[in-house]
């Protein structure tokens, strides 16, 4: 019968702003001398909320738990468009802002519902001739990206003071929040980044369950084991 280290399973991170995921994943594995970690889908450093960790031997779980579905909230400013489509970017343009009720922005929102064709921004983690998109852009240089296939199961706007809208979507992986509000800002006609985001849920882990991340930095290695969801329950998700 195959035995496992109590450190084998994932660990439920709540991730401040600032630090990428990179950054978690390496703090950990030096505070509890884990070989492997890794995790089940990264957070840009803007962005806060559930990052689910994979310690030991879940590592080989990461594609089967990075395919699971996401939900996050997050804001919108509308009539600045920037290089990277979120409030770490440089300005591209500005435009004034068009009179919008909640219900208008809504009834936007919901033409994103369904399958949608989306490309990811240049400032991405994805690979063009086996080289990030993001390394390219510091370069200066944009390339064309294939429109990718998404599906948005709901969008909504809770709140609305111009310019910053507040909205919470949930959608399949490999979603790029900050194109959808690239893309929504055209549809409104002003432009619009991704001022804040938080990931809430991913796949059956909440971010109610997380541990903050400068919480997990001061724990000795038996609040590690406590906190680890083992590697059998893990498969059984």
């Amino acid at each position: 019968m195959q035995t496992f280290d109590p450190f084998d399973g994932a660990l439920l991170i709540d991730k401040p702003v600032g630090p990428t995921s990179h950054d978690v994943v390496e703090a950990i594995r030096r505070q509890f001398h884990v070989k492997k970690v890794g995790h089940s889908g990264t957070l840009d450093p803007n962005a806060t909320g559930l990052l689910v960790l994979l310690l030991g031997r879940a590592t080989k779980l990461s594609e089967k738990l990075m395919s699971s579905d996401k939900v996050y909230e997050g804001s919108m400013k509308f009539g600045e468009v920037t290089d990277s489509y979120d409030a770490q970017g440089e300005l591209v343009s500005s435009l004034p802002v068009p009179p919008a009720t909640l219900e208008q922005l809504n009834e936007i929102a919901a033409t994103f519902v369904g399958d949608h064709m989306q490309v990811p921004p240049m400032v991405s983690a994805v690979k063009k001739d086996g080289v990030p998109l993001y390394k390219l852009a510091r370069k200066g240089i944009e390339v064309e990206r294939k429109p990718r296939l998404v599906h948005i199961y709901s969008f909504r706007f809770s709140a609305y003071t111009e310019p910053i809208g507040q909205f919470r979507v949930a959608c399949t992986k490999g979603t790029y929040v900050r194109t959808l509000a690239q893309d929504f800002g055209q549809k409104l006609g002003c432009g619009a980044h991704l001022a804040t985001l938080r990931r809430l849920v991913s796949g059956s882990f909440d971010v109610a369950n997380a541990i903050p991340f400068e919480d997990v930095l001061v724990w000795a290695p038996r609040d590690l084991e406590q906190r680890v969801i083992p590697f059998l329950k893990l498969v059984e998700t």
